[in-house]
């Protein structure tokens, strides 16, 4: 399994990957989002090659500061391939983001994931995260 950051070559994978993970994208949407995000210093985005060099999951870490709340990092989405799951791509995704956020300088890392993704609860919980509290996502589209 080798990770690595994302490129724009990437993104009909990941497109796939994100509608796995209950956000489906078009490659173009892809393409745009990553074109921002690709100039954002204080975000990345990595992938797993599994074999053949096929993507097996993706990983974006991006860097939060409020005025209320010391500087973290926080897992912005997470997904490995339904086929691919439980080989190590999670893990090493994790850690490279793990790696992001320390060479950047934030000593806390968060993410945040769905209560009905059963599945993730373990996984991260087997990484060494704790649930530190629930919320609400309020949301309003503007005009």
């Amino acid at each position: 399994m080798r990770v690595r950051p994302m490129t724009e070559r990437d993104a009909p994978e990941v497109a796939d990957l994100s509608g796995q993970l209950g956000y489906p994208s078009t490659v173009a949407q892809i393409r745009r989002r990553f074109e921002r995000l690709s100039v954002d210093t204080d975000s990345a985005v990595f992938v797993a090659e599994g074999e053949g060099g096929r993507i097996a999951g993706w990983v974006h870490v991006l860097g939060r500061c409020f005025l209320e709340l010391d500087p973290y990092a926080e897992l912005g989405g997470l997904v490995v391939d339904a086929a691919g799951r439980r080989k190590g791509a999670g893990r090493a995704l994790v850690t490279a983001a793990e790696e992001w956020a320390e060479r950047h300088g934030y000593d806390t890392m968060r993410v945040r994931s769905n209560m009905k993704r059963i599945e993730a609860r373990p996984f991260y919980e087997g990484m060494g995260y704790a649930i530190t509290k629930a919320q609400n996502v309020y949301q309003k589209a503007l005009p």
